[in-house]
């Protein structure tokens, strides 16, 4: 375990990562994002779609690295809006500064943990939008960043902005992926 632990320190180190990143060795490579309600790969349940209830499903993370200052969480859909001539990734949901030390989300979150701030999903809003795809069957994204620093911005940003804000900060980095496909 040890000589697996300063292999992949080495490796860090010789990809340009930081004597911070190298430390954490593999505890960077354990990160999880998961769902007592979905498994990976597995459908969501409707209760956390557009055609049921419309709220967050619970997630559950774990591994973050020693050195993460904040999480960060992007919900996507790059199916959009059609899986087999997909013209876009359509964001559900971004939550940024959330603490490292946060265990998950509960269901239906309606207080996030403290000092996570919200981004813009892509109706122009905060908060979670579950899925509702047009036609076809659907992958969604639970993407999960531990990140060396926290993120300031004067106006909740969009998907684009909290990516470009975490180049250089990114220390682990964990997905856990959904699909749906709309009931008739």
């Amino acid at each position: 375990m040890r000589f697996t632990k300063f292999l992949i320190a080495f490796f860090l180190l010789l990809a340009g990562g930081s004597a911070a990143q190298a430390a954490q060795g593999e505890d960077a490579m354990t990160m999880k994002i998961e769902s007592p309600v979905f498994a990976n790969n597995a459908e969501i349940p409707i209760l956390y779609t557009g055609q049921g209830s419309d709220i967050s499903p619970p997630l559950t993370f774990s591994g973050a690295p020693v050195g993460a200052k904040s999480l960060a969480l992007i919900v996507d859909d790059p199916d959009a809006p059609d899986p087999t001539a997909p013209k876009m990734t359509f964001v559900h949901w971004v939550l940024y500064n959330i603490p490292p030390s946060a265990k998950g989300l509960p269901e239906d979150v309606k207080t996030l943990p403290a000092g996570t701030e919200e981004g813009l999903n892509d109706r122009r809003k905060t908060g979670y939008t579950g899925p509702m795809p047009p036609i076809g069957r659907h992958r969604y994204f639970f993407k999960l960043y531990a990140l060396d620093d926290t993120l300031n911005f004067t106006n909740a940003p969009t998907k684009a902005d909290v990516v470009k804000a975490m180049e250089g900060h990114i220390l682990a980095q964990a997905a856990l992926m959904g699909t749906y496909q709309a009931k008739k």
